[in-house]
């Protein structure tokens, strides 16, 4: 495990104390290549812990495997390569699109790919938002020490899987289909719950999952409002301990008023 965090000295202003030395946690950011096939792809903006998960996760989100089985081998050099070799030819997408994250990142062109459409028997209750959100917020180690970093988790129902933090929130979804490529676990009725605004890319990655609800801290754009409508997500924003609002197919949320 890679050190996630290291500590600076800053000059800090108060008005009541004037200037101070302090201490500050910075989050770790790496440059980590993916090599697929002796040929690199792209570079990952990231924090450079779940390489593995990383790697794995992306080219099943961006559609190259379907499955653990087609990695003939994988090996994470440091934090600035992870060398990927499949059991088949692929070639490097020759149509990349720019996420909407600030680092500017990239996926392959979707508006030729096909998603399966959720079909879910999943009848969720505000005590299940409220047990997401509250389990993200007590797995955001990192974050409690430096802040500027998102968190993304996955569960069954309400149970917690697994958590995971990057400089990315798109790191952290391809993190997510990693660790479930890797690991082979299934939830029944899987929910990621995120500190991450909501876009048509990251929703993409969440349908390629299975995942017929997603939880976000923050908002969705008007793009993956209509993505998750017709693809059959229940999509929920602003989500806090005790209040959240539901975009899209509330049928799945149990509306029996308290008391």
């Amino acid at each position: 495990m890679t050190a996630q965090n290291r500590v600076t000295r800053v000059m800090k202003y108060q008005h009541s104390l004037g200037w101070q030395t302090s201490e500050s946690h910075l989050v770790i950011e790496a440059e980590s290549s993916l090599m697929v096939n002796g040929k690199e792809w792209i570079a990952f903006m990231c924090t450079p812990d779940h390489l593995e998960e990383l790697a794995v996760g992306y080219l099943y989100n961006e559609g190259f495997i379907q499955s653990k089985e087609e990695i003939a081998s994988i090996k994470v050099c440091g934090t600035d390569l992870v060398d990927v070799w499949l059991t088949h030819e692929t070639s490097i997408p020759t149509t990349w699109k720019r996420t909407s994250g600030c680092a500017g990142g990239k996926i392959a062109s979707i508006e030729n790919k096909k998603l399966p459409l959720i079909s879910s028997e999943f009848q969720a209750l505000p005590d299940d938002i409220f047990t997401n959100v509250a389990q993200l917020l007590q797995a955001q180690e990192i974050y409690k020490e430096t802040r500027g970093i998102h968190c993304s988790t996955l569960s069954d129902r309400s149970n917690i899987l697994f958590a995971i933090e990057d400089i990315g929130r798109h790191n952290t979804f391809d993190k997510l289909a990693g660790w479930i490529i890797n690991t082979g676990a299934r939830p029944k009725f899987p929910v990621i719950t995120t500190t991450g605004r909501i876009s048509s890319e990251m929703l993409q990655k969440a349908v390629r999952l299975g995942c017929g609800t997603i939880i976000s801290l923050t908002s969705p754009t008007s793009r993956s409002i209509d993505f998750a409508e017709q693809m059959g997500v229940m999509l929920v924003g602003y989500a806090r301990r005790n209040s959240f609002s539901v975009y899209t197919h509330p049928e799945r949320m149990d509306m029996i008023k308290p008391g």
